[in-house]
């Protein structure tokens, strides 16, 4: 980073977020304190590894906020009038993000005494910094919660995945139990599997996955939860279902497959599966591993007699 000329001018100022609505004379205070330095494209600004004491203003070009590691993909992008550093420039510590130039970038730099100095005449910075600080936290949370639906969503069927199972598992088998409701599982595992993968294609075994995913996904309540756990096995989660219901159920969604015998596809028609299904109710104060192995069992003897049926 090196040193850019600026010429001072309060205009240019009173247009950066932080000072929207601040009064010149406030401004006029800070113009000896700013630096405008000139940055490189791909030159670090803010590292997590080095501690910061000012607040940068972008004036001209684009910065980028990477969280974690450089490789990862940015978070968000700074524009002319955003700042950067303010969490660190308000917490005196390490910042909690790299920030990075894209593209030659010119900010003004303001060292932290500076500014805190003159918080107590002008009210409105603060506000202006406390609206940008909620803006980051709001930004944060989305990013978690987009973080955290990712990893429990199976990329291939768009179907949960085995970790957030055992998370809805807790959440319902206590809300059953509470309301002495059953709670029924389906376990259910695509026939001849391997067979069909060597025959048409890895891509093509994909794509009958997707098409049991869909077709019984949308045949179920909205309080149903399906998930894939793992290769080509599934299972359904049935509240407040008894088993003879969820056996009219698991029969019903298996036959909606049978009656497909062959579907279009990216690549090209490709002929239908069937599934076998093990159905288990849930015992009293029962936990997931245990209702999984007495599913599993039965699906193991659907598989035995015949597949393309349902035991339990």
């Amino acid at each position: 980073m090196k040193p850019a000329h600026w010429k001072e001018d309060i205009r240019q100022l009173q247009h950066l977020r932080l000072f929207q609505n601040v009064a010149a004379a406030n401004l006029q205070q800070l113009l000896k304190d700013f630096r405008a330095c000139e940055l490189e494209d791909g030159e670090i600004l803010l590292s997590p590894f080095n501690r910061n004491h000012f607040l940068y203003m972008v004036l001209e070009g684009q910065l980028k906020v990477y969280l974690g590691s450089l490789d990862n993909q940015p978070v968000t992008t700074l524009h002319p009038g955003d700042c950067a550093g303010e969490i660190s420039f308000i917490d005196n510590d390490h910042p909690s993000a790299y920030v990075v130039a894209t593209q030659a970038t010119t900010v003004l730099r303001l060292h932290r005494e500076a500014l805190i100095s003159l918080f107590q005449q002008s009210p409105q910075i603060m506000h202006n910094l406390l609206e940008v600080l909620c803006e980051r936290v709001r930004q944060g949370n989305r990013i978690i919660l987009d973080t955290e639906q990712n990893a429990n969503i199976d990329t291939l069927t768009g179907l949960f995945n085995r970790r957030w199972l055992e998370h809805i598992y807790d959440r319902e088998s206590t809300r059953c139990a509470f309301n002495e409701q059953p709670l029924c599982m389906l376990m259910l595992d695509v026939d001849h599997f391997k067979d069909y993968n060597d025959e048409h294609g890895h891509l093509a075994g994909d794509y009958a996955l997707c098409l049991v995913a869909h077709t019984l996904r949308s045949q179920l309540r909205p309080k149903d939860s399906m998930a894939r756990f793992g290769g080509e096995e599934f299972v359904i989660l049935l509240p407040e279902i008894a088993a003879d219901e969820a056996r009219r159920i698991g029969n019903r969604l298996r036959q909606s497959l049978e009656q497909i015998t062959s579907f279009y596809s990216p690549v090209g028609v490709l002929p239908g599966v069937t599934v076998s299904l093990g159905l288990a109710q849930m015992n009293y104060q029962e936990n997931l591993p245990s209702l999984i192995l007495r599913a599993d069992g039965a699906l193991y003897r659907a598989k035995q007699e015949g597949r393309n049926r349902l035991v339990g």
